[in-house]
């Protein structure tokens, strides 16, 4: 708590980064509120395909992020691939970017079940959501790495998974978040940047708390 406020975390990356491990992590080790941001894409996203629309029809996007709520984050049909694809394309949507932002920030500035900080994750945290941050992170690694990390977890699932088909996808959804023109992934200008390429969980994890205690 800062001053009467929630301390804020954000944490930025691609997909397969490591960021949202790492979300997890600080928000246990400091007992703190966590979002994974992504999920709400993916919620919205899913929903529309649900409801028989294109992810591309920015009117229906809306129309499902008016309505969705935090504990929809927690359906187990928004991690598969399909949701995935659909989030990124409802995320270049500025309409549903900013019924999303309302959420958003509502969680970082009040923190539920009476937590002193919030610990959010996603691609537009630092720059965007949660400029003002007490501390931002820009979680990075190769996207071959990337890829296999992606490609071990679906066939841990039972799910069907081809590393080239992965790792082509994941290049498909770096140029689609760092080229759109609104949010673009980049790492804010006062991010800890922390490449994971060859760093475990548990080191990445000491490297932020470590930035946190020395006070950025």
């Amino acid at each position: 708590m800062r001053f009467g406020k929630p301390m804020i975390i954000a944490i930025d990356g691609p997909a397969g980064s490591g960021k949202g491990t790492l979300a997890r992590g600080l928000a246990d080790a400091l007992n703190y509120a966590h979002l994974d941001t992504g999920k709400l894409y993916r919620c919205v996203g899913l929903a529309v395909l649900s409801s028989g629309k294109d992810p591309e029809d920015e009117e229906a996007a809306l129309q499902e992020a008016k309505t969705i709520d935090l504990q929809d984050i927690d359906n187990i049909n928004i991690m598969g691939d399909v949701a995935a694809v659909a989030a990124s394309k409802v995320a270049r949507f500025q309409k549903v970017r900013d019924e999303l932002l309302k959420l958003q920030k509502d969680f970082a500035n009040s923190p539920p079940g009476g937590c002193q900080g919030a610990v959010i994750d996603g691609r537009d945290i630092g720059t965007v959501v949660c400029a003002n941050a007490d501390f931002k992170f820009f979680i990075t690694a190769s996207a071959e790495v990337r890829a296999e990390r992606r490609h071990k977890e679906l066939l841990a699932r039972g799910e069907p998974s081809i590393y080239a088909r992965v790792l082509d996808d994941m290049l498909a959804r770096d140029e689609s978040d760092k080229t759109r023109s609104i949010a673009p992934l980049r790492p804010a200008s006062d991010a800890r940047v922390i490449d994971t390429s060859e760093l475990d969980a548990n080191t990445v994890l000491a490297t932020a708390l470590g930035t946190i205690k020395a006070g950025g």
